[in-house]
């Protein structure tokens, strides 16, 4: 009596069903196989490089062959006198960028969709789109020459208006304005595809209903529109906040010069001195350790806050 049921329970199981199902749909896993195979050669492997971290990194010793080191790394970042100010600094511009840059696709994309000529709204789409292929080092080009105190535009443009000109690029309190408001104008139209294409595949009888009921299109927008993206938006919104401690290298090394050092110095700057420069990469790897961790954490705490106030959740 007890062999067919251990035999049952056996079928049941969930290596049997994955077995099941590959025997079933082959050609499917055959085609996941490079992708899945992919992930786990070049992002899963690598993450165990992180034991670097833990340990004295001698040049051709390997990553694994080195002294134990404990938490000696992140002891010393912590107690250095730049920790403070990298973390600030970087904290600081994540949260100007979610501030100002993640409405903005939203705003563009409902705007977008409440024109009612076809072709005027893909003329607007296609030149949102086009800063975002804008490579980085175009578009620190771009703003130097705007922003420059001699020649450039926006300087001409204050002393036509009898203003005093304003030197952007050497003072640091507008290093992150500059920043922030470059990537959001470089962003906002690409990013604004997903909440189109979620706007667009809204039932339309939610619209004619609302018609027969007398509502304004402004009320369109705020008790349909918005409420049928809103899985879309906080999905999303989890995911930005999951990139709180990222802020990216290259542009603010473009960006960078010693007169902005106290606002422009973020964690992968940082990395970058000491890792590159400095040639302690174990101390480095600490420091990206630690930014991944944080991440992971905001990003937990994101989820679980939107899973309780709005049911919708990445898990």
């Amino acid at each position: 009596m007890t062999e067919p049921y251990s035999l049952a329970a056996q079928k049941s199981g969930l290596g049997y069903r994955i077995l099941r199902a590959i025997k079933r749909d082959k050609l499917l896993f055959l085609m996941f196989l490079p992708i899945f195979a992919y992930y786990i050669i070049f992002n899963y492997i690598p993450m165990t490089g992180a034991i670097i971290s833990f340990k004295q990194f001698r040049p051709g010793g390997g990553i694994y062959n080195g002294d134990w080191v404990g938490l000696k790394w992140f002891i010393q970042f912590f107690e250095s006198p730049f920790a403070y100010r990298t973390i600030r600094n970087t904290v600081l511009i994540s949260f100007y960028s979610i501030l100002f840059g993640f409405p903005m696709p939203i705003l563009f994309a409902v705007c977008v969709m409440e024109i009612r000529h076809n072709k005027a709204r893909r003329v607007l789409q296609t030149v949102s789109y086009l800063p975002h292929f804008i490579s980085t080092v175009v578009l620190v080009g771009m703003i130097n020459n705007f922003f420059t105190m001699n020649n450039g535009i926006v300087n001409m443009l204050i002393s036509l208006l009898g203003g005093e000109e304003i030197n952007f690029l050497v003072n640091p309190r507008w290093f992150r304005t500059l920043y922030v408001g470059s990537s959001v104008w470089q962003s906002f139209g690409f990013n604004s595809i997903i909440y189109i294409a979620a706007i667009t595949g809204i039932d339309p009888t939610l619209y004619e209903a609302g018609k027969m009921d007398g509502i304004s299109r402004f009320q369109e927008v705020v008790y349909i529109t918005i409420p049928m993206i809103s899985s879309t938006i906080i999905m999303l919104f989890i995911m930005q906040v999951g990139r709180i401690m990222s802020v990216g290298f290259e542009k603010v090394f473009l960006m960078y010069s010693p007169a902005v050092y106290e606002t422009a110095d973020v964690i992968s700057t940082y990395v970058y001195r000491k890792g590159i420069e400095s040639s302690n990469y174990g101390f480095s790897s600490a420091v990206g350790l630690f930014n991944s961790v944080v991440n992971f954490a905001f990003v937990f705490a994101a989820n679980s806050i939107c899973r309780k106030l709005t049911r919708n959740s990445l898990w």
